[in-house]
């Protein structure tokens, strides 16, 4: 890590720490300054840490711009969903990109899929059970896709065997079921936070992965 990588590290911090408060207390004006400002601290970071790849650390930057969008379709008012969803489906694209350069073999893929499947294919059918009860069929497409490459992503990342990338992957896993549980299935009083505190801690992950 770089000088400048720690500081932008530390900022990206105090900004989702900020932000998981604003997320609790119901302070719009906050969190719209606090949850892009954390992912756009995360993208720096990676751009200026000394990583063990550069060619995936080119992949990861745009990977954080895209969730960048993401995070700002999704807070802003009015339904962007699906426009968030989409820029989060690139995301998870570009790091699955960024793992299988430098990943694990076709035997640690396979046992990465498989992992992921058992995680995944429970909480697809869960949510898409949810959205047609709901009427909400022109959404399951988009979800499908987006739970498709999302564990797409989680897969490459077990198969490289990185403790960072795996810890990351897992709980970009567990923040966007956070989403659809409170979107499509039951809201709960603590799941927006939840949702925040395991994105952020997931984006982190990732970027750290990069140093080994």
């Amino acid at each position: 890590m770089t000088t400048v990588a720690w500081i932008l590290l530390g900022a990206a911090a105090l900004l989702a720490v900020l932000d998981w408060l604003a997320v609790a207390q119901g302070h719009r004006r906050l969190e719209y300054v606090c949850k892009p400002g954390a992912t756009l601290a995360l993208a720096l970071v990676a751009a200026t840490l000394d990583p063990a790849y550069s060619d995936t650390r080119t992949l990861f930057v745009l990977a954080l711009l895209a969730s960048l969008a993401g995070d700002v379709f999704l807070m802003l008012p009015g339904d962007r969903f699906v426009a968030g969803l989409g820029s989060f489906f690139v995301a998870q694209l570009l790091y699955t990109a960024g793992f299988v350069l430098h990943g694990g073999s076709l035997a640690d893929e396979a046992i990465g899929a498989t992992i992921v499947a058992a995680l995944v294919v429970p909480l697809c059918l869960r949510f898409v059970g949810a959205l047609r009860r709901a009427g909400r069929d022109d959404l399951v497409a988009p979800v499908l896709a987006y739970m498709g490459a999302i564990g797409a992503m989680a897969a490459s990342a077990i198969a490289t065997g990185n403790a960072f990338a795996i810890v990351g992957a897992l709980l970009f896993v567990a923040s966007d079921s956070l989403i659809a549980e409170t979107r499509f299935v039951k809201e709960r009083p603590w799941g927006q936070v939840a949702v925040m505190v395991t994105y952020h801690f997931a984006q982190a992950g990732l970027v750290l992965s990069l140093l080994s």
